[in-house]
C-alpha cells in the first residue's frame, strides 16, 4: 500500500463521525437547527453593543421576527473594522482569516472565516467525502486534485494569507491526511502570479498517472486546464523531462519541479488537440470529476464529460464563500443539516419558512445564519424543493434568483435559464450568458445581448443566420413579460441581439477580471447586469440586431 492509499484509508475513518452527525441532525432537523441558532447568538452576545442584550436566549420565533434579512452591505462596515483593528466586532469566535469573494457584478467582498464557521463547513465536507468514498471507491486508489479559487496576481503580491485554498476548509487532521493524497502541492498556491500557479499545477497533474479525482468548482475552469495543457505543451515537456522549471525558475524556485520522463513522452507525442483518447492515456485511473453541473453550468459540464468520458461525474452541491447549502447524496442534493442555520423565502408568496417546513414543489431562496455571524444573510440563489432525505429537504439549483432591471422591465434570471434549457443547441455550441447592458443596444439604448461560444470558423458571416434566429427567439420569449413588452413598446429598450463568437467565454472571463472579479468566483450565469461597456468584440453592428421593431 503506497502513501496515497494509506492516507485515503485513514481519511475514510476520520470522516465517518461527521457523516454520523449529519444523519443525526437530518433526522432531528428542527431541534438541531434551534440549538445551533442558540449557539451562534451566544457568540454574538459576547461582543459589546446592543447585541449583548440578546444573551443568546432568543428563541427561533423571536429571532426570525426581529432580525431583518441582510445582505453584504449590512455587514461591510463591521467586517472592515474587524480587519483594520484586529478586534472582534461581530462575534466572539476567533477569526482564522478573511476569505475574498466577488459577486456577479461586484468587486471583492471579504467574508470572516471564524473557528466556528470552519467547523460548520467541516460538518458538510465530512459527510460528502464519506459518501464519495462509498459511491466511487476507485478514488481511494490514487491522488486527487482539489482546485484553488484563483486570486488576481496583484492580490497575491499583497498577501498570501487569504488565498482561496480549498484545503484550508478542512480541519487540521483531515488536512494533514489530505496532503498525502494530493497530486498538486499546497505551495503552488503561493506562486507569484496566476499564470505561474496554473503552469505549476499542470506540470504536477501531467506527472500524476495515478490521478483519481479532479475536483473543481466551475467546469469551465477544468476546461481551461485542459486547454492550457495544450497551450503550454512544449515548455511542460521540457520541465517534466529535466525536473527544472526552465524560464519560470525564478518565479517557482521555492517549489520542486516534477520529474517524469513518461509524462514528458506522452505530452511530446500529443498533437495538442483536445481528445478524450489522449486524456485517457495521460490519466488512466481517473475515476471521478466533481464540478457544478446544473443550470447555466450544464452545457460546460457536458463538454468536460466529453473530454473525460472514462471518469464518473458528480455535480457539486451548492456552495458559496459565505456558506454551504447542499451536499450531494446519491442522485440528490440535500440540505447540509450539520452546518449553518437555514431559512427559505418562498418565491411565490414571499413567506419565509423554516427548513423543516419546506415542501416538495416549492421554489425557494435560502437565507443563512452562520458562525461568521452573518445573520439571515440572503445568498440570492433560486432552488426547488424536490423531496426529503431523513427529514432534510432535497434542493435543486435553478439559478441565481436575481433580476436585471434596466428600465423597469424586471427580467428574471430563472425564467431566462428555463428558456436556455429549452433550446436544442447544436453540437459544440454553448450559450455563455445574456448580458443586460445600459448602452449595448444597436442604437445605443439599453438592451440584452445573448453571447454564444461557437467553434472557430472561416469568417463571422457563417454564424449570422444563427445570430438572427436565436436573437429573434429570445426576443419572442421576453415579450411574454408585460414589463419587457411595455419597455420595448415605449422605445426604452433595443431589441435583443446575439453574438456568436469563438472563445466567447474567454472574452467574457477576461472582461470580468478587468472589473475586479476573482477567477474562482466568476460563475457561468444565465443572466448578468453589465453596467460598463461591453467587450469590444461583443459590440455588434446594427445589421445583426434581431428586429428593427417589436413583433
Amino acid at each position: 500500500m503506497n502513501r496515497s492509499q494509506l492516507g485515503h484509508r485513514l481519511l475514510r475513518q476520520l470522516v465517518k463521525p461527521g457523516e454520523q452527525a449529519f444523519h443525526k441532525h437530518s433526522r432531528n432537523l428542527e431541534y438541531s437547527q434551534k440549538k445551533r441558532l442558540t449557539g451562534i447568538l451566544r457568540q454574538v452576545a459576547a461582543v459589546s453593543g446592543e447585541r449583548a442584550s440578546w444573551h443568546g436566549r432568543w428563541d427561533w420565533k423571536t429571532f426570525t421576527s426581529t432580525q431583518p434579512v441582510t445582505v453584504y452591505a449590512d455587514w461591510k462596515q463591521g467586517i472592515e473594522q474587524q480587519m483594520s483593528r484586529g478586534n472582534p466586532v461581530l462575534s466572539s469566535s476567533p477569526i482564522s482569516r478573511y476569505q475574498p469573494t466577488s459577486g456577479s457584478s461586484s468587486a471583492i467582498k471579504w467574508i470572516p472565516y471564524t473557528r466556528q464557521f470552519l467547523t460548520e463547513l467541516d460538518g458538510a465536507i465530512a459527510p460528502w467525502m464519506s459518501d464519495l468514498y462509498r459511491q466511487y471507491p476507485r478514488i481511494g486508489h490514487g491522488r486527487h486534485y482539489w482546485s484553488l479559487s484563483w486570486l488576481p496576481t496583484n492580490m497575491r503580491r499583497d498577501s498570501s494569507t487569504h488565498l482561496n485554498d480549498d484545503m484550508k476548509l478542512l480541519s487540521f487532521g483531515k488536512r494533514a491526511l489530505m496532503t498525502h493524497t494530493q497530486a498538486v502541492p499546497e505551495g503552488v498556491a503561493l506562486a507569484p502570479s496566476s499564470d505561474d500557479a496554473m503552469f505549476a499545477t499542470l506540470a504536477h497533474l501531467a506527472a500524476a498517472p495515478d490521478l483519481a479525482m479532479l475536483s473543481v468548482w466551475s467546469p469551465t475552469f477544468a476546461l481551461g486546464l485542459l486547454e492550457n495543457l495544450a497551450r503550454w505543451r512544449e515548455p511542460l515537456v521540457e520541465v517534466l523531462a529535466t525536473g527544472h522549471w526552465g524560464h519560470r525558475e525564478d518565479a517557482l524556485a521555492p517549489l520542486q519541479a516534477p520529474y517524469s520522463r513518461l509524462a514528458a513522452r506522452k505530452l511530446a507525442a500529443w498533437d495538442g488537440k483536445l481528445c478524450s483518447d489522449f486524456f485517457r492515456v495521460l490519466w488512466p485511473d481517473l475515476a471521478l470529476v466533481s464540478a457544478w453541473g446544473t443550470a447555466a453550468a450544464a452545457p460546460w459540464a457536458s463538454e468536460l464529460r466529453k473530454w473525460l468520458p472514462h471518469a464518473d461525474f458528480q455535480g457539486k452541491g451548492l456552495w458559496a464563500t459565505e456558506g454551504v447549502i447542499t451536499i450531494p447524496r446519491g442522485e440528490h442534493h440535500v440540505l447540509a443539516a450539520n452546518s449553518h442555520v437555514y431559512e427559505f423565502e418562498v418565491t411565490a408568496t414571499g413567506k419565509i419558512i423554516a427548513p423543516w417546513e419546506a415542501e416538495p414543489g416549492q421554489e425557494v431562496s435560502p437565507l443563512i445564519t452562520t458562525g461568521s455571524d452573518l445573520l439571515r444573510y440572503r445568498l440570492g440563489d433560486q432552488l426547488r424543493v424536490t423531496g426529503h432525505i431523513e427529514g432534510a429537504p432535497c434542493l435543486q439549483f435553478l439559478g441565481r434568483g436575481n433580476t436585471v432591471d434596466l428600465v423597469g422591465e424586471k427580467t428574471d434570471a430563472v425564467a431566462v435559464q428555463r428558456w436556455l434549457d429549452g433550446i436544442e443547441w447544436p453540437a459544440d455550441i454553448r450559450p455563455v450568458t445574456i448580458l443586460g447592458t445600459n448602452n449595448g443596444g444597436a442604437t445605443g439604448r439599453p438592451g440584452y445581448v445573448l453571447v454564444i461560444d461557437v467553434p472557430v470558423s472561416n469568417g463571422t458571416h457563417v454564424w449570422q443566420n444563427h445570430e438572427r434566429q436565436w436573437a429573434r427567439e429570445l426576443e419572442h420569449f421576453m415579450l411574454n413579460s408585460f414589463h419587457y413588452r411595455l419597455a420595448r413598446d415605449l422605445g426604452q429598450l433595443d431589441p435583443v441581439r446575439c453574438v456568436c463568437q469563438a472563445s466567447a467565454y474567454e472574452v467574457y472571463v477576461n472582461a470580468c477580471r478587468e472589473r475586479g472579479m476573482i477567477d474562482g468566483n466568476i460563475k457561468v450565469e444565465a443572466l448578468k447586469h453589465w453596467p460598463s461597456s461591453l467587450p469590444e468584440t461583443f459590440q455588434v453592428k446594427v445589421t445583426v440586431s434581431a428586429m428593427e421593431r417589436m413583433v
